[in-house]
C-alpha cells in the first residue's frame, strides 16, 4: 500500500471522529458547559492551579502524554505487520484512548482537580482510592526511573541533541516571563521561540555533535545523566507551572508540529510503498500477537499514563470546561496521528523488504532501545531528505524531537508523583512527605534507587517488562472509574464499559502470561511485583462492582 494514501485516509478519519463522536460524547455523555467553574478559577493558587488559554494547555497536555510512547510502541508493534498496528492505533485512539483521556479530564475538573486516584474515593469507595493510588505510584516510579535512563541513553546515542535540548530551558523560562509578567503576544513569542529552537538544533548538528560527559566518582556516563536529569525533574516539578512547564511544553508542541510537517511534506515527495508485511505472526522469539499487540502499542492507541496527566496537571489548568474536548479527546487523536507517522516511517522509510527484514528479523533485534528509536529516526530522516534536509541535521531534528518529549514526560510524571505521594502521606499522616518539597524529594529518590538497583544502571530496566502491562491495566481501571461515575449519574455507560472490559481482559491476559514466564525463569522480583499488581487490580474491580450494585439499590429505594 502507498504510505501517503494510508496517512491521508487515517488523518481524514481522525478529523471526522473528532467532529462527530468526540462532540457527541461532550454534548450527550458529559454535558460540557462553560457555566461550570473549573478548579483553575476556584482555587487559582498561582503554582498548580492556573487558568490557562486553550492553545497553551493543549501544548502542555499533548507533549506530556506523547513522550516517547507513540514512537517506541508502534516502532516495535509493526513487527507483527503494519495492518494490525494501523487498525489498533486508528480504532483504539477514537473509541478507547480519546474517550479515556477525555473522561479523566472532565471528572477531575468536576472534582476540584483531584487526581483520578483520589476521586476514586468518592466515586467507588475509600478502599479503592488507596488501591488505585498504589498502582499509580508503582507505575510512575517505573516511568520516572526508566525515562531518566532513556533520555541519558538518547544523549549518548545522539550527542548533537544535548545542546538544543538544554537550551530549550532558558528559552522556555524567558517565554514564560514575557507572557505572564509582561503580557506580551504569545503568538509572536511562539514563532521566535521555535526559530531559536531550530537554530540551536543546527548548532548542535554542526558544531556540538560529539559531546559526552566523563565518568564522575566512578559512575558511568548514563548514570551521571540520570543524576542530572532527576535534579532537573525535582526543580521543574516544584516550580509554578507557568514558569517552566507550560512554556516548555508549548514550545515542544510547536516543535512537534514542525517535525510532523517536515515528515508529511517529505512523505508527499517520497510517498514510498510500504515494504513491511501486512501481517507477520511468525516472529522468532516474540510473544503472541494476542494480547501483546494491545500492550506493546500503548501511547498512540490508549495509555493509562494519560489519565494521570489529564487528572494530574491538565485539569488544574483548564480555563473553561468546554476546552476539555479539544485537550482531552483532540489531544489523543493527534497522538494517534503521530503514531501513524511512526508506523509509516518504520514500514516504508527504511527501504525495500530486505532492509525492513534486516531490522525486524526477530523480537530480540526489534525490541532493543537502539533498534526501535533508530528505525524511526532513520526512516523519518529518509522522508525529510526528499525536501533537501539530509544527513546529520535531519537526524538531529528527530532526535531532539524524541528527547524533548521524553523530558516533558519525565518532569510531568515527577509532578504527578508528587501529588500521589502527598495524597497517600496525608491519608496515612506521614507529615515529612506530605508537603510539596518532601513529596517531590521522595519521588526522585525512590526513582534514583530503582535506577541504581543494579551495577551499570540496569536497575531501572529490570521492571520494563511489567511497565507495558501495568500501564494498560491502569487504563482499564481508569475506564472502570469513569464507567462507575457515569452509572451514578444515570448516563449510558456502553461507551466506556466496552473499552474497559476489552482493556482489562487483554492486559490481564498479558500480565498472567508474563507472571508464568517470570516463574519459569525464576525471576522472582518480577513475579512478586506482578502478583501484587494483579491482586490490587482484582480487588479494585470488586470494589467498583460493589459501588455499581449499591447505586442501583439506592435508585430502587428512591423509586419505591
Amino acid at each position: 500500500m502507498n504510505s501517503l494514501l494510508l496517512i491521508v485516509l487515517t488523518y481524514f478519519g481522525f478529523i471526522i471522529a473528532y467532529k462527530t463522536y468526540g462532540k457527541f460524547l461532550g454534548r450527550k455523555l458529559f454535558e460540557l458547559s462553560n457555566k461550570n467553574k473549573t478548579p483553575a478559577h476556584i482555587i487559582n493558587d498561582g503554582v498548580d492551579y492556573v487558568p490557562t488559554r486553550k492553545s497553551i494547555l493543549f501544548g502542555h497536555h499533548f507533549t506530556s502524554i506523547a513522550g516517547t510512547g507513540p514512537i517506541v510502541g508502534p516502532a516495535i508493534g509493526v513487527i507483527w505487520g503494519w495492518v494490525p498496528a494501523v487498525l489498533w492505533v486508528f480504532i483504539g485512539s477514537i473509541f478507547m484512548g480519546a474517550v479515556h483521556d477525555f473522561g479523566a479530564l472532565v471528572i477531575s475538573s468536576r472534582k476540584k482537580g483531584k487526581s483520578l486516584g483520589d476521586v476514586t474515593k468518592d466515586i467507588v469507595s475509600p478502599t479503592s482510592r488507596v488501591l488505585f493510588l498504589l498502582v499509580i505510584f508503582f507505575l510512575l516510579l517505573i516511568v520516572i526511573a526508566i525515562f531518566a535512563m532513556i533520555i541519558g541513553k538518547l544523549f549518548i546515542m545522539y550527542p548533537a541533541s544535548v545542546f538544543p535540548v538544554w537550551m530549550e530551558i532558558p528559552i522556555a523560562l524567558l517565554m514564560g516571563y514575557l507572557v505572564y509578567k509582561k503580557n506580551m503576544n504569545v503568538k509572536w513569542l511562539s514563532i521566535i521561540a521555535i526559530i531559536l529552537m531550530y537554530f540551536t538544533i543546527l548548532v548542535g548538528a554542526v558544531y556540538i555533535n560529539d559531546f559526552h560527559i566523563p565518568e564522575i566518582f566512578g559512575l558511568q556516563e548514563i548514570l551521571v545523566w540520570v543524576f542530572i536529569l532527576l535534579i532537573y525533574a525535582f526543580i521543574a516539578s516544584i516550580l509554578p507551572v507557568q514558569t517552566l512547564l507550560q512554556p516548555r511544553d508549548y514550545i515542544n508542541s510547536h516543535e512537534l508540529l514542525v517535525a510532523m510537517a517536515l515528515l508529511i511534506i517529505g512523505l508527499l515527495f517520497a510517498h514510498p510503498t510500504i515494504s513491511a508485511p501486512a501481517i507477520n505472526t511468525a516472529v522468532k522469539g516474540a510473544p503472541p500477537i494476542l494480547p501483546f499487540l494491545f500492550i506493546t502499542i500503548a501511547c498512540g492507541a490508549i495509555s493509562g499514563f494519560h489519565s494521570l496527566v489529564s487528572s494530574g496537571t491538565s485539569s488544574k489548568q483548564l480555563n473553561e470546561e468546554e476546552d476539555s474536548l479539544t485537550i482531552g479527546y483532540g489531544g489523543m487523536l493527534l497522538e494517534g496521528a503521530l503514531a501513524m507517522l511512526v508506523i509509516v516511517a518504520c514500514t516504508a522509510g527504511l527501504g525495500d523488504a530486505a532492509a525492513w527484514t534486516q531490522r525486524y528479523a526477530d523480537w530480540a533485534s526489534a525490541s532493543g532501545l537502539g533498534a526501535k528509536l533508530g528505525a524511526f529516526v532513520d526512516g523519518g530522516a529518509s522522508f525529510i531528505s526528499h525536501i533537501g534536509i539530509g544527513g546529520e541535521f535531519a537526524k538531529t531534528i528527530l532526535a531532539v524531537f524524541i528527547v524533548s518529549f521524553a523530558a516533558t514526560t519525565l518532569d510531568t510524571a515527577t509532578r504527578i508523583q508528587r501529588y500521589v505521594v502527598s495524597e497517600l502521606a496525608e491519608g496515612w499522616n506521614i507529615k515529612p512527605i506530605a508537603n510539596k518539597t518532601g513529596a517531590t524529594l521522595f519521588a526522585v529518590i525512590t526513582a534514583l534507587l530503582l535506577a541504581l538497583a543494579k551495577p551499570g544502571g540496569a536497575g531501572a530496566m529490570i521492571l520494563w517488562p511489567l511497565f507495558g502491562a501495568t500501564n494498560q491495566l491502569l487504563a482499564g481501571l481508569a475506564l472502570l472509574v469513569i464507567t462507575v461515575y457515569l452509572a451514578k449519574k444515570k448516563k449510558p455507560i456502553v461507551y466506556t464499559l466496552i473499552p474497559m472490559i476489552f482493556m482489562i481482559l487483554m492486559t490481564g491476559w498479558g500480565m498472567v502470561y508474563n507472571i508464568i514466564k517470570y516463574a519459569g525463569n525464576s525471576d522472582w522480583l518480577l513475579f512478586v511485583i506482578g502478583i501484587i499488581i494483579m491482586i490490587l487490580e482484582i480487588w479494585m474491580i470488586i470494589e467498583a462492582f460493589k459501588a455499581i450494585k449499591n447505586s442501583k439499590k439506592i435508585k430502587e429505594t428512591i423509586e419505591s
